[in-house]
């Protein structure tokens, strides 16, 4: 490639924002350079959980490698279980597979790839474009920069301002072997003792086991434990189903502790760690952070989007690429900001409100154990958690919802 060559827009991360949003701007005849600097085969830190309604929005996902669940099991931090049968469901990928699947259809659609990692600036004191420089020394001009560089984008602390501990989330996990048959379920367990929740994603050929966790708050020493008394659980309950997921609160069996180390060291010897940060957005920053202007645009998680209470943040990372190509598509780069207000800026506020409450105590015992109490009880209040999950029931009438089938604390 020619020394400075130039695009119509620059866009830094190959992530599922910026390869949709690369997509989207070259079909529309946008000249589009793509930076993917990402080590070759090395995955982004994730669950790979792609919502039923991200599967509605946009059906062709489902042509990537994953695989797809019908059926979640949630548990409460004291140990009761529901089982909800999802009546759309949702995919579970390797985020290797696919974000490479959407890459590939950004490169057919007419994007150049450049796998670079670049440093931009300014290009003439600003009255010309962007300009990506990579350490070789070659660089690329373009008109429009967009990030979705993800959480710990460079660009959107300098473009939009950092954000504090208080306002990220730390994920991290470890990727382990499916259990024997092909009966290794989908689980959501919400932590005793801890904000946030524990899951086990079955893919194709491991399962992706995590803990998301606000970043203030965060002890690695004594979170890390508790993953892997829930990794051991795991495993435990596909064995025995009476067996409880904490081994805290078993009564005392030394057979049990014994058959749990056991567990635990055939999994320590094939396991596979990561980590990542994702964004948590207090209310009032909803209201004030901008991710774009007439020259510049945040996607996905650089500019925040994942949602406070879940962590999720796959359908805020494709939505957001989409309303940004609309914008730009149609000559107003600029109307991207009030695009993804009006979209889903309120629902994204909502749930940052909701957050504390959900996490805190309601009728003496932490929410989340009456939510799946009341769950186990009630069809009602299993229809709305199944809608949740899918991501069809949003936060801004969940308290409604709620309140037609059971009590709501808020």
């Amino acid at each position: 490639m020619a020394e400075s060559e130039k695009f119509d827009a620059l866009i830094i991360g190959a992530g599922p924002a910026g390869s949709f949003a690369a997509e989207r701007l070259a079909r529309g005849g946008v000249r589009v350079a793509l930076f993917d600097g990402r080590p070759a085969g090395e995955p982004k830190a994730c669950g790979g959980g792609v919502t039923s309604k991200a599967l509605k929005a946009w059906p062709h996902l489902l042509e990537a490698l994953g695989r797809t669940v019908e059926e979640v099991e949630m548990y409460a931090p004291a140990g009761a279980r529901v089982r909800l049968k999802l009546d759309a469901p949702f995919a579970i990928y390797s985020r290797a597979a696919f974000d490479s699947y959407l890459r590939d259809r950004a490169i057919h659609a007419g994007a150049h790839v450049v796998p670079e990692r670049v440093s931009v600036a300014l290009d003439g004191n600003g009255r010309d474009g962007w300009r990506a420089r990579a350490r070789s020394g070659e660089s690329w001009h373009g008109g429009v920069l967009v990030a979705a560089d993800g959480a710990n984008s460079p660009i959107a602390r300098r473009l939009a301002g950092a954000l504090p501990n208080a306002e990220m989330e730390v994920a991290f996990g470890y990727r382990a072997p499916l259990p024997k048959g092909d009966d290794a379920p989908t689980v959501i367990a919400f932590l005793p003792g801890w904000v946030g929740y524990a899951w086990a994603f079955p893919r194709l050929d491991h399962i992706s086991f995590g803990i998301a966790t606000s970043q203030d708050a965060f002890d690695h020493r004594s979170l890390d434990a508790l993953l892997w008394e829930f990794m051991v659980g795991y495993y435990r309950v596909r064995e025995d189903p009476r067996a409880p997921l904490w081994s805290s609160q078993a009564k005392n069996s030394s057979a049990g502790d014994a058959h749990n180390a056991e567990i635990e060291k055939k999994l320590r010897a094939s396991v596979n760690r990561y980590a990542a940060r994702i964004p948590g957005l207090a209310p009032e920053t909803w209201n004030t952070r901008r991710v774009g202007s007439d020259t510049w645009a945040l996607l996905g998680d650089a500019a925040g989007f994942a949602d406070p209470m879940t962590g999720e943040g796959i359908y805020y990372a494709l939505r957001s690429a989409e309303l940004f190509a609309e914008a730009y598509l149609a000559g107003r780069t600029a109307a991207y900001e009030e695009r993804w207000r009006a979209d889903f800026g309120r629902e994204l506020r909502r749930a940052a409100a909701m957050r504390r409450r959900f996490y805190g105590e309601f009728l003496g015992a932490p929410f989340t154990d009456r939510m799946i109490d009341f769950a186990r009880l009630h069809p009602g209040i299993r229809r709305t958690l199944r809608e949740l999950v899918a991501g069809d029931q949003g936060y801004v009438n969940l308290k409604r919802a709620l309140a037609r089938s059971a009590l709501w604390p808020l």
